[in-house]
């Protein structure tokens, strides 16, 4: 256990050695969605997940001023300190991405790399009010039904219908252990870190300006996050974007090899110090040819 600022215990699991790797999971995951990278990455790095606070063996806080975007990156923070990790390459899904990219722009020191993946859900402009919308209508059906009934409906979402296809086994696997989660932690998770999170859009001047390598991902089937994803490539001059053909949202569980693989060549040029910032020239607007005279 991990205890963070202000007295919530975070599980934590550790495995291997060597430069430490931080795994921050989605909001259907807790660290066993991360069970395929960490037999993966264990073999060469010290790989670390933890469940967030809501997620037991955590605690499970019942004061909804204690989930926020904010105290969501605070506690990747708390891990990263609490082991002595910085500066840690940090791989962040969905929940935990907005988390990763939100520790790079509140705590840069103590991250080495930054993997967002499957990340943007809502912040796409114009998407705003829907987004608070349907998340209101889920954390409701939580609280009313538990977490153990809402989990089919929940894990039934367009997002997540290839998986299901290309993987029966392991969406069974994925449908079970939501199932298991505590229900207040959800729905205060629900209200608390994603419907009040703020865009990332919101966010340009501060992308414009980080310098850690980054590394976007996403799924071509998973549709909320691929304009955010062009936006995250666009904007952060140390970014990478690599999109996964015929993945969903879980693409770790989804399609675990291309993922490990992609995520280990990144790190792999981050380690070696050869990650650079985009060539401004890259972005003159040209289609063909580059000026005159070069």
């Amino acid at each position: 256990m991990i205890r963070t600022d202000d007295g919530i215990d975070l599980h934590v699991e550790e495995a291997g050695s060597g430069t430490p790797l931080v795994f921050v999971h989605e909001f259907a995951g807790d660290a066993r969605s991360w069970e395929p990278q960490l037999r993966f990455f264990a073999r060469r790095y010290r790989c670390i997940a933890f469940n967030a606070r809501g997620y037991p063996p955590s605690d499970v806080p019942h004061d909804p001023a204690a989930y926020s975007q904010d105290r969501a990156t605070d506690d990747i923070a708390a891990v990263i300190r609490g082991l002595d990790l910085a500066p840690a390459h940090v791989v962040g899904l969905s929940m935990g991405a907005f988390a990763t990219l939100h520790l790079g722009l509140r705590h840069p020191h103590l991250a080495r790399s930054l993997t967002a993946a499957g990340v943007g859900y809502g912040a796409a402009p114009g998407k705003r009010a829907q987004f608070r919308a349907e998340v209101d209508a889920t954390a409701d059906r939580i609280a009313e039904e538990g977490m153990w009934k809402m989990a089919r409906s929940y894990g039934r979402g367009p997002t997540r219908l290839v998986f299901e296809e290309k993987d029966p086994r392991g969406y069974a696997e994925f449908l079970s252990q939501l199932a298991e989660h505590d229900t207040d932690g959800a729905a205060l998770t629900m209200r608390g870190v994603q419907r009040e999170r703020p865009s990332l859009f919101e966010f340009e001047a501060a992308f414009r300006r980080m310098r850690l390598p980054c590394l976007v991902i996403c799924g071509d089937e998973d549709d909320p996050t691929l304009e955010p994803g062009l936006f995250l490539k666009r904007t952060i001059p140390t970014s990478a974007l690599m999109v996964m053909p015929r993945c969903g949202h879980a693409m770790n569980l989804e399609d675990p090899d291309a993922f490990n693989r992609g995520v280990l060549d990144f790190i792999t040029w981050v380690d070696a110090g050869r990650w650079w910032e985009r060539n401004p020239e890259t972005l003159s607007g040209a289609i063909i040819a580059g000026p005159a005279g070069r």
